[in-house]
């Protein structure tokens, strides 16, 4: 079973290469004009459409993407990426069965988790918004963390005595993978907004009221997941190590990131913080969701010994 998760995870890896070839493909068929397929029937509304208030969240109807024109390369790219999410979705599942617990113990099967669940949250908010012509963001964030997590230890060992606590391991930092993979949406959204401007520049990208109100989307969904995860983190500190809050390196990154993003949810809805300053700070708040993610390797700590 761990051999088959394995070879699972390398064809899910194949899969993401492409997927991520696609979107390439097809943002740039799009920015070229080449706009070969053209759907009739328009995106479902979300139930939340309209209710949802904030700096630009009008009505959808209005917005460039809405008859959702793709190109001939836009359902590869949405295939290639589900089945790169069905093949890591397994081959984290597999892990999980041989480990007896959350396939993220250690920094190569956490990195995977991240790179899957990064795929996950861009296809389940692309279903509802037209933003596949950015989808090479997520996507390309994925398969980075991906070929990054090639070069860790795949050998499963017993864990150290303080993340021998299945329960709180699977829920606690499974977690933080899905509040990621919702943020780097957001991200993805921040960065096209940024390009796009308030006059819509460029015809091949989302309009910058969509942008907004994705990005928006993103961060109310992963806000209240991420909060959860700290203070599950807490109450397992108290348990392994006696203490809920030390101001580990980790613990004050994942601080300092839910703050960032607790101050472009207040931002967002100023007018003075509305549009693009709002939009830097999700670009600000993904990095912080990077170095929360990997900063144990570089700054000495309690939670070095595990890589999380």
């Amino acid at each position: 079973m761990a051999s088959g998760s394995l070879v699972l995870y390398a064809a899910g890896g194949i899969l993401l290469a492409l997927a991520f070839a696609a979107h390439v493909a097809h943002a740039v068929l799009l920015a070229n004009g080449r706009r070969t397929v053209v759907l009739l029937v328009p995106r479902s509304r979300p139930a939340y459409a309209g209710v949802v208030t904030g700096s630009f969240v009008e009505s959808r109807s209005a917005d460039r993407g809405e008859d959702g024109i793709t190109s001939a390369a836009g359902p590869f790219a949405f295939g290639l990426t589900l089945a790169a999410v069905v093949a890591l979705g397994l081959s984290l599942l597999l892990r999980g069965i041989v480990v007896e617990r959350g396939p993220w113990g250690n920094l190569f099967e956490y990195t995977v988790a991240f790179s899957f669940t990064v795929t996950v949250g861009y296809l389940l908010l692309e279903r509802r918004y037209p933003i596949r012509s950015i989808g090479f963001v997520p996507v390309g964030v994925a398969l980075t963390l991906f070929l990054y997590s090639t070069s860790l230890p795949k050998e499963i060992e017993p864990l150290v005595p303080a993340l021998q606590n299945a329960p709180l391991l699977t829920i606690h930092v499974g977690m933080a993978t899905i509040a990621y993979g919702i943020f780097a949406t957001s991200f993805a959204a921040g960065i096209g907004y940024l390009v796009q401007g308030t006059a819509d520049r460029f015809a091949w990208l989302p309009g910058h009221k969509v942008l907004d109100e994705v990005a928006y989307r993103a961060v109310i969904i992963g806000f209240p997941i991420f909060a959860t995860m700290i203070i599950l983190g807490s109450w397992w500190a108290s348990i392994a190590w006696s203490r809920y809050w030390g101001w580990d390196p980790k613990e004050t990154a994942a601080l300092v990131t839910w703050l960032t993003y607790a101050v472009y949810l207040h931002a967002r809805n100023r007018r003075s913080w509305a549009g693009r300053p709002a939009a830097l700070l999700l670009v600000v708040g993904f990095g912080m969701v990077l170095v929360t993610y990997s900063g144990s390797l570089w700054f000495s700590g309690l939670h070095a010994y595990s890589g999380l």
